[in-house]
């Protein structure tokens, strides 16, 4: 096993894993989630920095981009725009 670089004291870092441990799995889901929350709700604000005048629309498409490729991105651009045609 590849030794971890970190800069928490050790002794705080066996805390913190036997509290996680410790924890319900609803407890663990839980603090999953909203670790992903916040990542994604970082990741769209650091996009909108530089292009404050993305639409929320573009703003998804170019998280997704980003995140998952342009491939999905152009086909959920057009699924999106297809979606957008039914309904008018």
């Amino acid at each position: 096993m590849l030794p971890e670089i970190t800069d928490t004291n050790p002794e705080a870092d066996k805390i913190q894993v036997l509290l996680i441990r410790k924890a319900s799995v609803a407890k663990r889901i839980s603090r999953m989630r909203s670790l992903s929350q916040t990542t994604i709700q970082l990741s769209r604000r650091a996009l909108l920095r530089p292009n404050p005048k993305l639409s929320e629309r573009e703003l998804n498409l170019k998280f997704v981009s980003l995140h998952y490729g342009k491939d999905l991105a152009n086909r959920l651009c057009k699924y999106m725009e297809r979606k957008s045609d039914e309904k008018s």
